[in-house]
């Protein structure tokens, strides 16, 4: 049996913390797509860790974690986050597994990455330029490195030819850039993973159900970045549903269960790209003071805005959302009026749908009112002692989107998240 954990806006909905709670429940915590462009927040003994690549379970001593096929995989960023891992006292070569066909990003891909983004000029999609573009285009161009030749005694020479190939799409973008300290930095990270347990992930994961185990696949990013169904072309690179799953473990879609969709209390995005309930006013600044919105992986400043139920209902249609976590409720508690996006208004019409391309068009989001709760509810621990607003916010929320909220967390702490059952 595989539970899904993923985000249903556009990525920071805190699915680490989320993940994170949830893991005690799970023998096994699987990340199924992404690189290191996501970060996952935790706290763990007080103090905050982001995660990258490595799944939000392995701060529990008998939980396994898997990084799943369906991930591209940056051999620096592993070894710098296995080493603040451990300065936590984790073995993580203990219960960290990764699959043979997980593709990995290479120096050149990040010197791709950067020469795109730098030719789009005003166009720029926002990357975080950690290579993760490139490194999709060349697991669908068939041209990948995979984890699975680190083993072979020929990884080098098949390393330099594939260089060879990017330096020459390189050289024809006009871009110059020096990569040898990001070699360096590759191969030490190379010689680390080859310590690690690299596994037949499709294979490893299958037994494991088949003995009655229980799984729980991470996502990062968000469904609004999904290649596919976000908002085109400011997405990201993978599958961020609930069907890349499957993709990106090697799992049957019969096999997944529950599919838990996090989303805060409000929305936020970061990077270019539509966002139709943007606030570019004192209350979006208002929101990113008191939520602390800043990027995990950048420390870009997040845009803010309401809550946008369209885009949610469109996330929790794609994924088969069975239930839904909240998070950073706490950060409404400021505020005497809040604002809930019920529909889109596109060329004088109300409608119900995420426009095809949304960059084509021009949205004016459809506003209902509700009542703020202005209490500070960080500290509540149970359903009954939330303050009636913000029972009734949650309420409203249900309603919409037909899927309930069952758990509200209102703070970082692993302690702060209130089952609302």
């Amino acid at each position: 049996m595989v539970d899904v954990i993923l985000g249903l806006q556009w990525g920071d909905e805190g699915k680490g913390k989320i993940v994170d709670f949830f893991a005690p429940e799970y023998d096994i915590i699987a990340r199924f797509q992404g690189g290191p462009n996501a970060g996952h927040t935790l706290y763990v003994k007080d103090k905050k860790i982001v995660l990258h690549q490595i799944p939000s379970g392995i701060f529990h001593d008998k939980t396994v974690n898997l990084i799943g096929n369906g991930v591209v995989l940056d051999a620096v960023t592993l070894k710098k986050e296995c080493e603040t891992v451990a300065s936590f006292g984790v073995d993580y070569t203990k219960n960290l597994y990764i699959s043979r066909r997980a593709n990995l990003i290479l120096p050149t891909h990040r010197a791709l990455d950067k020469a795109s983004e730098s030719l789009k000029g005003n166009d720029k999609i926002g990357s975080t330029l950690k290579g993760i573009g490139p490194a999709y285009m060349d697991k669908t161009g068939r041209n990948a490195l995979r984890v699975g030749d680190l083993l072979d005694k020929n990884f080098t020479s098949q390393y330099i030819k594939l260089r060879l190939k990017h330096q020459k799409l390189l050289d024809s973008m006009h871009f110059q850039e020096d990569i040898s300290a990001w070699e360096d930095e590759f191969f030490e990270g190379i010689e680390f993973m080859r310590k690690f347990k690299i596994v037949n992930g499709e294979y490893f994961i299958n037994d494991k159900i088949s003995q009655g185990k229980k799984v729980l696949a991470e996502g990062a990013q968000g469904s609004m970045l999904d290649v596919d169904f976000g908002t085109f072309p400011f997405v990201t690179s993978s599958s961020t549903i609930s069907a890349g799953v499957c993709t990106g473990l090697g799992v049957a879609p019969q096999k997944i269960k529950e599919v838990v969709g996090v989303t805060k209390a409000y929305c936020t995005r970061v990077g270019g790209g539509p966002f139709p309930t943007e606030l570019n006013d004192e209350t979006g600044e208002k929101l990113r003071k008191i939520g602390n919105e800043f990027g995990a992986t950048t420390g870009r400043p997040r845009r803010c805005g309401w809550i946008d139920l369209v885009a949610l209902k469109f996330a929790c249609m794609i994924n088969g959302v069975t239930q839904l976590v909240m998070t950073k409720a706490d950060v409404l508690d400021a505020f005497d009026e809040l604002k809930v996006c019920s529909a889109y208004k596109i060329d004088g019409t109300e409608q119900q749908e995420v426009p095809y391309q949304m960059t084509k068009v021009i949205i004016d989001p459809v506003y209902v009112s509700a009542e703020g709760w202005n209490t500070d509810t960080s500290k509540l621990t149970d359903y009954a002692s939330l303050p009636v607003r913000m029972k009734n916010y949650v309420t409203h929320i249900n309603n919409h989107l037909g899927v309930d909220i069952r758990y509200i967390s209102n703070g970082p702490g692993r302690e702060q998240i209130i089952p609302a059952l």
